[in-house]
């Protein structure tokens, strides 16, 4: 009897995890998103790090933003055109969950463990249509006046 019941919730149980975690397919890598606000309630751990920004009150493109140069990575990103296409999100919500990558990866960049009230910037990408949460999976971090790509590890 009791073999039955595993057998029966087990198949449920290892579903739980990849209906709860989502790949790249799910997000609109056509429309780069630009966030910029101060980082709450962080998550340093795997898969990814992740943290909530509260998105600042006047939040807008930076006028420099297409010109940027950002750090060689060893995938094949360009950076420039992401930077150029960069717009505001359109939807309305204050609070949006950044999702960054790896720890292995954010330590091969150096960059530093981000604590709550820290000042950050992203650009990433959002569900197709803006749909569902207000999720952004980043590309590229602004933390303490530097720049990082997260696709992949440095070139």
């Amino acid at each position: 009897m009791q073999r039955r019941h595993f057998l029966i919730v087990s198949p449920a149980l290892a579903a739980l995890p990849a209906a709860a975690h989502h790949g790249w397919s799910s997000f609109d890598q056509s429309r780069p998103i630009y966030l910029e606000g101060t980082a709450r309630k962080v998550a340093w751990r795997n898969p990814h790090a992740e943290f909530e920004l509260e998105l600042r009150a006047d939040l807008r493109l930076p006028a420099d933003l297409a010109q940027r140069t950002m750090p060689a990575q060893s995938a094949s990103i360009d950076a420039a055109k992401l930077l150029a296409q960069a717009q505001l999100p359109t939807r309305k919500d204050k609070i949006w969950q950044v999702e960054l990558a790896p720890l292995t990866r954010l330590q091969a960049w150096q960059v530093d463990e981000i604590k709550p009230g820290a000042a950050v910037a992203v650009l990433g990408f959002t569900f197709q249509g803006e749909k569902g949460d207000a999720v952004l999976r980043a590309e590229y971090l602004w933390l303490g006046g530097k720049a990082f790509g997260l696709r992949s590890s440095p070139a």
